[in-house]
């Protein structure tokens, strides 16, 4: 998920020395930056200051992994997963959260029926939500305003990961992780054509003209860069240390990629090589972009997240969040 450019003024806690409050409180009027985080392991949504005070949280249904924001920032949906790790065997859970932002409550769900373990999570810019499931492997079309599954499709490969939709909403790109693939389908018809890139392509970011698809292989130790026009490969980036998410810069100048290894590597779009890197306390699971090309990741096994300078190439906050919650991504609001 890329962040957006809106920006949104927050209601936060005044804590004068209270414990955090509970889910139904509400916080006093504050203009502060809060840290979103899905914390994977503790079923639960956290808001942190950036000195690392939690803020206020916010349980939801089971291990929730990614998410997506409104446009304007006023709700976030949250992939329930219901296993911690791509890996663990388990039927998994079958809801997306639906949280007010602003309120800093869970208000609904997407109840998927049958379609469980739910994974990757986009919104498109015509309000349609796709949501990947990996059991079974499919790809979700979800109305929100009616909180129905409209349609479903195979995405030809197996274990579907992080999907991003086209600029015009007409195309979602899905990483099949345990395939080698990534698929491009139709959100008309269903019509998938697959493109092999490599050992388990995972995170994706897409370009703002919607022309290119930046993909990261873990298990290739590369960001692969896909004409998604003539569906065909341009090139590859090297990124040794297993790169698990990928995210541009507004410039687009930039791509930063979440390391497996424990950092955060930053690559010349222009020259596709590696320029620096960071390093974190753990292994990197997730990367967002911000707006002013911060990047914010976070090393679950560590129970931390990093705000991350992209020009500066230096951590400008660490948030130590609360011990047990193995954090995943995180959004930072200002």
């Amino acid at each position: 998920m890329r962040a957006g450019t809106s920006a949104l003024i927050l209601i936060l806690w005044c804590s004068c020395g209270l414990q955090p409050p509970s889910e139904e409180a509400q916080p006093d009027t504050g203009h502060a930056p809060v840290l979103v985080v899905s914390q994977k392991a503790a079923k639960s949504l956290g808001w942190y200051s950036l000195a690392g005070e939690l803020l206020h949280e916010v349980p939801v249904s089971d291990h929730p992994h990614e998410f997506a924001s409104s446009s304007d920032r006023g709700r976030l949906y949250v992939t329930d997963n219901g296993v911690m790790q791509i890996e663990n065997a388990g039927a998994g859970g079958n809801k997306v959260s639906i949280i007010d932002l602003q309120a800093r409550k869970r208000v609904g769900e997407f109840d998927l029926g049958p379609w469980r373990r739910p994974h990757g999570i986009d919104l498109c810019r015509d309000g349609t939500l796709l949501v990947t499931t990996e059991n079974p492997d499919q790809l979700l079309v979800i109305d929100v305003e009616r909180k129905v599954v409209e349609k479903e499709y195979p995405t030809g490969g197996q274990t579907p990961h992080i999907v991003r939709c086209s600029t015009d909403s007409a195309t979602a790109y899905v990483s099949n992780a345990r395939s080698r693939t990534v698929a491009k389908i139709d959100l008309l018809g269903g019509k998938h054509e697959l493109l092999e890139t490599g050992d388990r392509p995972e995170g994706s970011a897409l370009s703002s003209d919607g022309k290119k698809l930046y993909v990261a292989h873990r298990d290739g130790d590369k960001i692969v860069v896909v004409d998604t026009t003539s569906w065909t490969v341009l090139g590859e980036i090297e990124a040794i240390g297993s790169p698990v998410r990928c995210g541009l810069t507004s410039a687009e100048q930039t791509i930063a990629y979440g390391l497996y290894s424990g950092a955060v590597g930053f690559a010349d779009i222009a020259s596709m090589q590696e320029v620096s890197r960071v390093d974190l306390a753990g292994p990197a699971v997730s990367l967002e972009v911000h707006d002013d090309d911060t990047v914010i990741t976070c090393a679950q096994s560590a129970d931390t997240c990093y705000v991350v300078s992209v020009a500066e190439g230096r951590i400008l906050n660490e948030i130590k969040v609360r011990d047990g919650a193995g954090p995943d991504p995180a959004l930072l609001l200002d």
